[in-house]
């Protein structure tokens, strides 16, 4: 049986879509394919067209959503600078929906027990990241490194906050975190 031309890519864009929302909702390890593939809609033959294991769909779907986690800071330091990226990133929506969120928050303990090639992957788009962020604060002596300073303070901020989600104080982790983040930006 023949298929319309792009079908294929189409799949494999759900598989990876649905990949990316439950490996941050649920965690890597926690996520089976058959889980996956049901999500996506398919059937759990329609895996192995597509990737030969569930370690190429993690290093992928990882960079895939680290790819529209760029092209959303882009925006909003486009439309803000880093206050308004520092606003988004440490809001309750982000918080509340780590299936749609940012995904070294959700992942980085099991990304750090990934094969060195999903580690570099990682590396290389957190390194987009925080070249991104650094080209928006130039009046630092050390962009780069305030950058990696706000990162940290980020990704810390949000996981304390969501492991203690539901109280208040997790709102109050959220609100020090910017209040951290944004110090971390004025110049020195």
């Amino acid at each position: 049986m023949r298929y319309e031309k792009g079908r294929k890519d189409a799949s494999r864009g759900r598989i990876m879509e649905a990949a990316a929302d439950r490996f941050r909702s649920d965690g890597i390890a926690a996520s089976g394919l058959a889980t996956i593939m049901s999500d996506a809609g398919l059937t759990n033959g329609a895996f192995y067209p597509h990737f030969q294991s569930k370690t190429e769909l993690v290093r992928e779907s990882v960079a895939a959503a680290m790819e529209i986690q760029s092209q959303q800071l882009a925006q909003a330091l486009a439309s803000g600078g880093p206050e308004m990226g520092i606003e988004a990133y440490l809001s309750a929506e982000h918080r509340d929906n780590p299936g749609k969120g940012c995904a070294s928050a959700a992942l980085l303990p099991e990304l750090a027990r990934q094969p060195s090639e999903t580690r570099a992957v990682y590396t290389d788009h957190l390194l987009t990241l925080v070249r991104q962020l650094a080209a928006a604060i130039p009046r630092a002596k050390d962009p780069e490194g305030v950058a990696l300073g706000v990162f940290a303070t980020l990704i810390g901020t949000l996981e304390l906050a969501r492991a203690v989600e539901g109280t208040e104080l997790s709102d109050r982790v959220l609100a020090v975190g910017k209040d951290a983040a944004h110090t971390l930006i004025q110049p020195r």
